[in-house]
């Protein structure tokens, strides 16, 4: 199966969320290069461009609490869930926006939010469906300045509620110096780096 983009309701290995809003980028390059080397060790892979999504943010309503799933919204985002739950890899690629995530990327995170399930009365205990699952995940972002500083918080930003949903991260990559379209294909650095962090979750989600 090649990787390509799709809203159905499918049943990946590795799901691999691009949030990118350029078509065509270094983010989507290596969203692209990391699911064809997972599929090149037996997975099935897929790709979901959130741009490509009309999907909206979560607005806090938090009926998801009573319901167990976004009730607000009948959106993009529905049928991605679904491949949430089934995939037991994840990889959250983002260009580096104002020191964080893209926009696309934080909307996403997000609307996970339907998966925790939590205690009265308020503040109380709180757990993830999909923990417990030997669930794995990568998170790559894409900078254009060369300083690490200048990354901001965007790598914790994505790893940190993967973590509380339940997922481990078994890899992340840090792109410093790429902007220009297609310019993270002349860094063999960073092509290494992606297929390490591809090769570890392949092997991470094949049991």
């Amino acid at each position: 199966m090649s990787p390509e983009s799709r809203t159905d309701v499918t049943s990946p290995r590795v799901l691999v969320v691009c949030g990118s809003p350029r078509k065509d980028g270094n983010s989507d390059l290596l969203a692209e290069r990391i699911a064809a080397k997972i599929e090149r060790t037996s997975l099935d892979a897929e790709i979901v461009r959130l741009r490509e999504l009309d999907y909206s943010s979560c607005v806090g309503c938090e009926s998801c609490r009573d319901d167990g799933e976004c009730s607000r919204f009948t959106d993009g985002m529905t049928p991605v869930y679904e491949t949430v739950r089934k995939a037991r890899g994840l990889v959250l690629i983002s260009p580096v926006h104002n020191y964080n995530v893209s926009a696309w990327i934080k909307a996403f995170i997000d609307r996970l939010y339907c998966f925790y399930e939590f205690e009265y009365p308020r503040p109380g205990s709180w757990s993830s469906r999909l923990s417990g699952q030997n669930r794995k995940a990568v998170v790559i972002a894409v900078a254009e300045q060369p300083d690490l500083d200048d990354a901001g918080f965007a790598l914790e930003a994505m790893r940190k509620p993967l973590e509380a949903l339940g997922y481990e991260v078994v890899d992340e990559v840090l792109v410093l110096t790429v902007f220009d379209k297609g310019a993270v294909s002349k860094r063999p650095d960073v092509l290494s780096a992606t297929d390490d962090a591809a090769a570890t979750l392949a092997r991470e989600t094949a049991h």
